[in-house]
């Protein structure tokens, strides 16, 4: 009995072990790794759906769908034989959520199944609010921010590993650092938050930005899973705080799990020898730029490790389209930030936008769009005047000026007729003129890629004060960059992770813990108690959002504006000075009528109004007229 056991034993190995050599000589030469997106959603506005198929040899496959309310309109190889594209179009009179398979077949060998599934979209998903003026945006990098999970400090997949002590290195903050201080972010008065990009950066180094996507579809593990970015999102909802997605379309990274098997040899921007953007962003609008200088300002490289994406390959151009959709739909977006916007194809870009607008049409996406001068940013939004004639429909842009003007402002004086000071803010206020529309402007004083305010103003909390007030209360959206209400600083010069400092508190065992009152220092205190005032003030002031705005040209480096509408009125005052001034008051008669006094809002003081006012040295008093 046991040597028959023993000879059954044998031949159930043999038989294991022929079958296991089977399918690893299939695999090899037949399998599907990837389907991209991972599934879908029924009652979208565009019926149409591409999937990108990714397998070995796949290419001479047949695909077969048995579905009821789809159609197979087209299927396309790639120059690579282990891509297919497929079009499929769903009908929405018969399409009903629910699994089916796809089958790729081919002839004399095993038929491939993929499971695909088809969802409900969320309730009234097309009428979600994008973020607004009514908004205050918080800008945070998660890799700077908390450290919620040090179990994903390192992950094995990827070979850029935890390294706290150098600048450029990951330092381990995580969406679980960021959930775990929601009540901050929310009792600090901001109602949206703007987290640079964290999807897979599967490079070696440099990777804690993440601005060089290996995969579009997938968090990168040290931040957490896909589940785990959909728990953060439901959970800042419930908070009432907005999410604001950070995404590159420019470029990928070097490492993007399609680089070693392009699908097609123009998916990417390739030159005879490696060629780097000019950087020559007025190239876009001059109607006088050689052809080469603007090609190789959209298609030249951003860096050796960021390739340059090609958006007029309509294979790709779809697929990020609709990448930038299954985000929205699935995580529950409320906007989109999209980096590096100029050295794209501006029509691809117009094609983007528009599909998005139209599959969401309350909803908002900002362009980072760093050019030189107002009329260069305000040609890129929305239905604005442009040499090109072609409208963006993208419908906001980031006011690099005034961010220029704010760095610089505040630290210098001069005569009426010089562009400094005071004069620097009017002087670009005045060019609103060019925005269809200013009330969709975003706003800042710094962001993770410019010189930290609190460095450039050697952190003077008066001119921390000076800034924050005419943010909160001049047009468009504002946005703080994190740790700027705790007076942090960085030097931009001694390179980006000087600027991108941990937020002290974040980290176990950290000296500070600026969460929380007791745990900051008084100064510390002083920055965050007069930001979480101003922003808690405006949250709900209807007049600093959409109010109309007139100012005046500043005096004696004193500027004047007020924000009306048919129920109230704000006038800002902001001497710049380091002594005190007196204004006549009679100059702002049109904005001042039946109005006799004014109240601060950040002090509670009453002022009278009738003939002059008073303003302490490096102040800017909010009013609220009576």
């Amino acid at each position: 009995m046991k040597f028959v056991l023993y000879l059954n034993s044998n031949f159930i190995m043999k038989k294991l072990i022929s079958l296991l050599l089977l399918v690893l000589t299939l695999s090899a030469y037949a399998q599907i790794d990837r389907v991209e997106p991972a599934f879908w959603w029924v009652g979208m506005k565009n019926p149409q759906l591409q999937l990108l198929i990714h397998g070995t040899e796949i290419c001479n496959r047949k695909v077969e769908i048995a579905y009821p309310g789809i159609k197979i309109l087209k299927t396309n190889r790639a120059c690579s034989p282990n891509y297919l594209f497929v079009t499929l179009e769903l009908d929405s009179k018969t399409i009903k959520a629910g699994k089916f398979d796809i089958q790729l077949t081919q002839p004399d060998k095993p038929t491939l199944t993929v499971n695909y599934e088809l969802k409900n979209r969320r309730k009234d998903s097309r009428k979600r609010e994008g973020f607004s003026s009514s908004d205050v945006v918080y800008l945070l990098m998660p890799d700077r921010f908390a450290n919620g999970d040090t179990t994903n400090d390192n992950v094995a997949s990827q070979p850029d590993k935890l390294n706290r002590q150098n600048p450029s290195g990951r330092h381990g903050g995580d969406l679980m650092g960021i959930m775990e201080h929601l009540d901050y972010i929310k009792e600090l008065g901001a109602t949206a938050i703007w987290s640079t990009p964290l999807l897979e950066n599967n490079y070696s180094r440099g990777t804690y930005h993440g601005y060089a996507i290996s995969d579009y579809y997938k968090i990168d593990p040290r931040f957490g899973s896909n589940d785990d970015y959909i728990n953060f999102v439901t959970a800042s909802h419930q908070k009432g705080l907005k999410i604001i997605m950070d995404m590159v379309s420019n470029h990928c990274g070097i490492w993007a799990w399609w680089m070693s098997d392009l699908p097609f040899e123009d998916w990417i921007h390739q030159w005879p020898t490696y060629t780097q953007t000019n950087f020559k962003f007025n190239t876009i609008n001059d109607i006088h730029a050689a052809n080469i200088d603007k090609k190789q300002f959209t298609d030249g490289w951003f860096d050796r490790m960021m390739p340059d994406m090609n958006q007029q390959n309509p294979y790709f151009w779809t697929y990020f389209i609709q990448n930038s959709i299954w985000w929205i739909e699935n995580a529950d977006l409320d906007g989109i930030r999209m980096d590096t916007y100029p050295f794209n194809d501006r029509e691809a870009m117009a094609k983007w936008a528009k599909a998005i607008t139209d599959e969401y049409p309350h909803f908002n996406i900002v362009g980072e769009i760093s050019l030189e001068n107002s009329q260069e940013i305000a040609a890129w939004q929305k239905d604005a005047v442009s040499p090109i004639k072609s409208n963006s429909n993208l419908p906001s842009v980031m006011d690099f000026i005034l961010q220029r003007d704010l760095l610089k402002c505040f630290n210098e004086h001069g005569k009426p007729w010089e562009n400094t000071g005071m004069n620097r803010l009017y002087n670009t206020i005045v060019n609103d003129y060019l925005y269809p529309n200013i009330n969709d402007l975003l706003i800042f004083a710094e962001n993770h890629d410019t010189q930290r305010f609190n460095y450039q103003t050697k952190g003077s909390l008066a001119k921390y004060k000076m800034a924050m007030s005419l943010l909160m209360t001049t047009r468009g959206i504002p946005q703080i960059y994190y740790g700027s209400e705790i007076g942090m600083t960085g030097d931009k010069d001694k390179g980006d992770g000087d600027i991108r400092r941990d937020f002290p508190g974040g980290w176990a065992g950290d000296s500070i813990n600026a969460f929380t009152e007791k745990g900051r220092t008084p100064m510390q205190n002083e920055y965050y108690d007069f930001t979480a005032k101003l922003l808690n003030w405006r949250k709900n002031k209807t007049v600093i959002h959409t109010g109309l705005l007139t100012h005046y040209v500043p005096e004696n480096d004193v500027y004047v504006y007020f924000r009306y509408n048919d129920t109230e009125k704000i006038m800002v005052v902001i001497n710049n000075n380091e002594t005190d001034q007196t204004i006549k008051t009679d100059h702002f008669a049109e904005s001042l009528e039946n109005v006799t006094t004014g109240t601060d809002v950040m002090t509670g003081k009453t002022f009278d109004l009738k003939s002059e006012l008073t303003i302490p040295k490096q102040t800017a008093l909010i009013l609220e007229l009576h």
